[in-house]
């Protein structure tokens, strides 16, 4: 599983990375790419600062992921050109950002990234201009905006993968650091002093990790090496940025290797520190759940089928919760409100971490809420529960839970079989639950009037909801 760690080891690459002043060209003839699998709108674009004197570069990601066959979710411009001079080229331009600048440029519902040339920024305080360029005590960038030339823009990229110029016109691309061989040697490599490089941004930490799982790349050992050290950083990051990062890591098809190299280079701890502290103590529990959440947001998404952080964040947090319900419980506060009180206190913790905004802190909660309610289904409460508008999402983690292990004397394929039934044999089912405690406990198998065996129901990593 953690393969992608270890096949760093065979490279023999050197240890120190130097970008080239020059970089080596791959003329049309030494590369897959043309100029038509593009976005014809970033093509363009390119097109049209070049012939207003400007350097433009498709680069990165776009660039990457075409040499390896990948069809790209976005396609990003690199120039010259200042943010105001490319607003002064494109009327459909509009600057974004403060701490890294950039223009976005609409083409209906399509948005072409164009950012300037980056330098380095100055290595004295006296040298350094805080409307331009800034950092905080540990080194890490608060504001990007020191402008640069095409060679020293390769040099502050991250990867050496993205730091990849195509120029569609020539049809050459321009390789600072080796990252064709590094595509070619399926290796995740930092540009520079990979130490510094994460200071200077630790979410490059987890970047990495991202790109590993992708890609199904390895993580070059000296690039690996000081995350460990550094994973305590990702707790200076800005609670809303580290939530859009973690549903990049999640979201994108490849969340099950995502979680296991998260663990095992120590970074779920700082995004995740109760679920940390819950994997240590019950390892088999937490990490088997997790993972088949992980699983079937993959397949779901593989399938094109909806998937809803809701329900990925209360798998997340799950193993978590019932050791502070129970507690609540131990102190006399009944199961209902024991729950509700340990929800709040848990997401509320995590909310200092990942700003969950609250679309998504409700469902998570009205999830959970449901396992406390499934169990109780005499009377008209299983009917009550059926047009709950949480129910399949209730349900659908109740089973979740299952596959983890826990045992719910045959809740979940109670559920299943009501649902399937009709109204006669509903009755029949409710009336089975006499004498249980208000049906907390799952009933004796029914024989099926049907004669039919039905299946189970799988069991979904997110709601449709």
């Amino acid at each position: 599983m953690l393969k992608k760690l270890f096949q760093s080891f065979r490279s023999p690459l050197r240890r120190t990375q130097h970008i080239r002043s020059t970089p080596e060209v791959l003329n049309s003839g030494q590369h897959s790419l043309q100029k038509a699998q593009f976005s014809r709108y970033a093509v363009n674009i390119v097109e049209r600062l070049q012939n207003a004197g400007y350097q433009a570069y498709l680069v990165g990601g776009c660039v990457r992921d075409m040499l390896l066959n990948i069809t790209p979710k976005d396609f990003d411009v690199a120039t010259s050109a200042t943010p105001e001079q490319i607003r002064a080229e494109f009327r459909n331009a509009r600057i974004i950002g403060r701490r890294f600048k950039l223009v976005h440029i609409h083409f209906g519902r399509e948005i072409i990234e164009v950012a300037t040339f980056r330098a380095n920024h100055p290595q004295s305080d006296e040298e350094e201009d805080s409307n331009q360029s800034s950092r905080n005590e540990s080194g890490r960038i608060l504001r990007d905006n020191v402008y640069g030339t095409l060679e020293e823009d390769a040099q502050r990229r991250d990867f050496t993968i993205n730091a990849l110029y195509y120029d569609p016109v020539s049809e050459r691309i321009l390789d600072y650091a080796n990252g064709v061989h590094d595509i070619r040697n399926r290796l995740i490599r930092l540009i520079g002093d990979p130490k510094q490089r994460y200071q200077e941004d630790p979410v490059r930490m987890l970047r990495a990790v991202r790109f590993a799982a992708k890609l199904d790349f390895g993580i070059e050992k000296h690039s690996a090496t000081p995350i460990r050290e550094l994973a305590p950083m990702l707790r200076e990051i800005p609670s809303a940025r580290l939530f859009e990062e973690v549903l990049k890591l999640f979201l994108s098809g490849h969340a099950a290797d995502t979680f296991e190299m998260l663990v095992d280079l120590q970074l779920f701890d700082p995004l995740f520190p109760a679920s940390a502290e819950a994997l240590e103590y019950n390892p088999t529990y937490t990490h088997t759940l997790i993972s088949e959440a992980l699983i079937n947001t993959d397949l779901r998404i593989k399938q094109n089928k909806p998937v809803t952080p809701a329900f990925l964040f209360a798998a997340l947090l799950w193993p978590a919760l019932p050791a502070r319900v129970l507690r609540l419980q131990e102190r006399g506060m009944p199961p209902i409100p024991a729950m509700q009180e340990a929800a709040h206190e848990l997401i509320a913790e995590q909310c200092q971490r990942i700003a969950i905004p609250k679309r998504f802190t409700m469902p998570i909660r009205e999830i959970w809420d449901m396992q406390e309610r499934l169990p109780r289904r005499s009377g008209k409460r299983a009917d009550l529960l059926l047009d709950n508008p949480r129910f399949r999402a209730g349900y659908d983690f109740l089973l979740l839970r299952e596959s983890a292990g826990e045992q719910t004397d045959g809740l979940g394929e109670w559920w299943t079989d009501y649902q399937d039934a009709n109204d006669s044999e509903r009755r029949d089912m409710i009336r089975e639950l006499s004498g249980k405690d208000d049906g907390a406990s799952g009933p004796r198998k029914r024989r099926r009037s049907s004669g039919a065996k039905r299946k189970r129901a799988g069991v979904p990593s997110a709601s449709d909801e």
